[in-house]
């Protein structure tokens, strides 16, 4: 089994970026390159050799560091094949399925549009660890830019059965002002009442709530839970298509 070493840090304004590390092969991933300088930064603090950048979908706040960060370290950019058009400096395109090598870890591409419509997570059973990108964030999701309510909630379904322990790491640090929303949509959440004063304690510290795990996402995040009967009898959606629930609450989200 690869023994990942893996530092978070914080990038632009509310990105977090996430570097890899095998110690074995030395070899070393990036999940996107939001900022070139900032990326570059990190790197040196850990005395670590880029070799690859795992890019989950094309937005600049993803993206915006590829061209310096390849000419810097030579490094390999792989990213989904639905959106390699957009995405700079692309060597490796990618989709449902495939296997890409990091030294020893090995990371499955699932395929989870909604937020764009080819953006992709990287899932690393080994390891335990899946990155998401702006799929999933902790009490929350991505902002439905390129899909709809359906494909997003497919995207969300493929993550939901990941092995409850699955280290969840997301582009975005957004769960002190997500558990403020999903209090709105089920206020009863005994768990969604702890991990929320968690994460506004962490929030006044300036300390990051991630990452979080798969298991305490499906007990706390409402974009994961449709199907709660106190959730659909707040909405006035007894026994509607999940899909169409996630819908509705996606839409509150966005009016919040």
């Amino acid at each position: 089994m690869a023994r990942l070493e893996i530092h978070q840090f914080p990038t632009r304004s509310d990105n977090y970026g996430v570097l890899i590390h095998d110690p074995a092969t030395e070899a070393t991933a990036s999940i996107d390159a939001p900022d070139a300088e900032e990326l570059l930064a990190a790197l040196h603090e850990k005395g670590w050799v880029l070799t690859h950048i795992l890019t989950t979908h094309h937005h600049h706040d993803h993206t915006a560091g590829n061209t310096i960060v390849k000419r810097m370290t030579g490094c390999t950019i792989i990213g989904p094949a639905m959106e390699a058009g957009s995405i700079p400096g692309i060597d490796i395109k990618v989709a449902e399925g495939d296997t890409i090598d990091v030294g020893n870890a090995k990371a499955t591409v699932i395929e989870t549009p909604g937020h764009t419509r080819g953006h992709v997570s990287y899932y690393l059973p080994e390891d335990e660890i899946v990155f998401v990108g702006d799929t999933l964030f902790s009490v929350g999701c991505g902002k439905l830019l390129e899909g709809d309510a359906k494909t997003m909630w497919a995207s969300l379904q493929k993550l939901m059965i990941l092995p409850p322990e699955t280290k969840l790491y997301c582009g975005h640090e957004y769960t002190n002002a997500n558990c403020r929303f999903a209090l709105t949509v089920e206020p009863e959440n005994a768990a969604l009442k702890v991990r929320a004063a968690e994460a506004a304690e962490l929030a006044v510290k300036g300390e990051p709530a991630l990452p979080s795990t798969i298991g305490q996402e499906l007990a706390t995040n409402p974009f994961l839970r449709p199907s709660s009967p106190a959730i659909q009898k707040r909405l006035g959606m007894e026994g509607r298509e999940l899909s169409e629930i996630f819908g509705e609450i996606r839409k509150r989200k966005d009016r919040f």
